[in-house]
């Protein structure tokens, strides 16, 4: 495959605290802060905590999701004295970090979340994203302490709608399981090994090092399962099948069960095999999401380099 050439990639953006109770990125940006931590070798640093008010009130959000709140039309949008917390402080973001889409924006924006489901450490980016891509396969070739995967998602970029969007490349690092509200050491080291990795390779690759192509596996996502529910009420009438908990990533085939009523019935997998993702997600049940369905794809990268004067 071909050879694919990049300026250098000398500034780097680590945000926590876009869920204001999803820890590991709060503690990990304040002691950054704390270090006066703003300079690795060839790359400036970056360190911010995205949504201040939701991390003093330990919420996910104060008004509104900040991390669906990046999208072109949500950014471009006139600001009045309506407008949600949420989406004032996203177009201070950008404007911080960005604009989304624009020379000026950032070369790198990592995105610190945690999650309830049992992800491990899982990347996330919008397409296929050669320098994210290789700072995955990087990552993925050096890290022992937990399985890492990666998510690719669909939406263009003007419908990106997370945070990470902002950058000229970006990546969301989801490490789990971790409840809200909770700091664990394990999963803090996950996602902080994961960043330091991440500086790593910009660093070396700014040196003019080459990263030789290869292929890696990652999911991209099918469809959103909701849990069973009444439909005069509303409310849920199932839970996640004990054989599906903590299963993401493990591969669901026709006839396998996913809920159990609270009755005692059983519901079964339905259609292709796919793979679960966010399986019983606490964030998530009040989108309507009990698990994600993606497929497995393997992609194959060109080597990158940084480009010669």
């Amino acid at each position: 495959m071909e050879h694919v050439c990049f300026c250098p990639l000398s500034r780097f953006a680590i945000c926590g605290g876009t869920h204001g109770n999803e820890m590991s990125g709060v503690y990990m940006v304040r002691e950054m802060q704390k270090q006066k931590v703003d300079q690795m070798g060839s790359v400036s640093i970056t360190s911010i905590l995205s949504n201040p008010p939701a991390v003093d009130a330990c919420r996910r959000y104060m008004g509104t999701d900040l991390n669906r709140c990046f999208t072109d039309a949500l950014l471009s949008g006139a600001t009045t004295d309506d407008t949600p917390y949420e989406l004032r402080r996203a177009r201070e973001l950008n404007a911080q970090l960005g604009p989304k889409g624009s020379p000026e924006a950032v070369d790198l924006l990592c995105d610190i979340h945690n999650t309830t489901a049992n992800m491990g450490l899982c990347l996330i980016f919008y397409s296929f994203d050669w320098i994210a891509l290789h700072i995955y396969k990087y990552i993925q070739s050096k890290m022992t302490s937990a399985p890492v995967r990666a998510i690719c998602l669909n939406e263009p970029s003007s419908e990106a709608y997370s945070l990470e969007s902002i950058g000229k490349h970006g990546i969301s690092i989801e490490v789990g399981p971790q409840p809200t509200g909770v700091v664990r050491a394990d999963i803090f080291n996950m996602a902080k090994e994961a960043v330091d990795l991440s500086l790593e390779w910009l660093h070396t690759f700014n040196s003019g090092s080459t990263f030789e192509g290869g292929e890696v596996e990652a999911y991209t996502p099918v469809r959103s399962v909701d849990y069973p529910r009444d439909p005069t009420t509303g409310e849920i009438t199932a839970a996640i099948h004990p054989q599906l908990q903590d299963n993401d990533f493990n591969i669901l085939r026709p006839g396998d069960p996913v809920f159990q009523f609270f009755s005692g019935e059983t519901v079964k997998h339905e259609g292709e095999d796919l793979y679960p993702l966010f399986v019983n997600e606490c964030a998530y049940y009040e989108k309507k999401v009990a698990f994600q369905l993606t497929k497995k794809i393997t992609v194959t990268l060109p080597s990158v380099g940084v480009k010669k004067d």
